[in-house]
């Protein structure tokens, strides 16, 4: 058979790419309930055949300030050293938090400060107010816990902390697409709810690992 008249192979589809996921748990209390929503995320992630890896906040050890904003360098702890790089390595990244005081929790924040530095997430113009979104072709899942309703949280408090992750952290350095899962409201939730909400989870994790 001459090369002209060999079958073309066709794309192997087990063969795929996997997704690469990287979760972040924002939530100080490692008994919380966005611990469990975590723990069903990734777990359906790796079912369907996602690369993951996992990062709880609260069991890293960094100073969450950065105490001289970008006028100097402060040395990176290793646990932000390796947030880094499973930053740099995934290809989808989800970020579990409550919805405290209409933003994340100190943590997180703090969290951001310290890792999407200058050089790394983002790099400013010399000569123009414009900026080079470093880690750009990463898409990204928020699903944040809330006891507001999530109507009232949208019409009422207008969103700031999803306009903050999404606007002016995520996107800002290239992140997006940018989905939102809200889970509301949690107060006063009952068991089957939170059942739901862990399988809503699980199945959201299953989408998004077979991009």
């Amino acid at each position: 058979m001459t090369a002209s008249h060999r079958p073309k192979r066709q794309p192997d589809r087990d063969r795929a790419t996997p997704t690469k996921v990287l979760v972040v748990l924002g939530h100080p209390d490692r008994q919380s309930f966005c611990s469990a929503l975590t723990d069903a995320y990734c777990q359906s992630a790796i079912a369907a055949g996602a690369k993951v890896r996992r990062l709880d906040l609260n069991q890293l050890h960094f100073d969450p300030v950065l105490w001289h904003g970008y006028r100097q360098a402060q040395a990176l702890e290793p646990d932000l050293v390796t947030a880094q790089e499973h930053i740099l390595w995934a290809n989808h990244l989800v970020f579990v938090y409550p919805n405290w005081w209409g933003s994340m929790p100190a943590l997180l924040k703090g969290f951001f400060d310290r890792v999407l530095l200058p050089g790394f997430a983002f790099k400013y113009h010399k000569d123009d107010p414009f900026w080079d979104r470093l880690l750009a072709g990463r898409s990204a899942r928020l699903i944040v816990t809330m006891d507001t309703p999530a109507w009232y949280y949208r019409w009422v408090f207008k969103m700031p902390g999803h306009q903050q992750m999404k606007r002016t952290i995520l996107d800002f350095c290239g992140i997006k697409p940018i989905r939102i899962t809200e889970i509301a409201p949690v107060r006063q939730s009952t068991p089957m709810q939170r059942s739901q909400w862990l399988a809503q989870v699980s199945h959201l994790a299953t989408q998004d690992s077979t991009r």
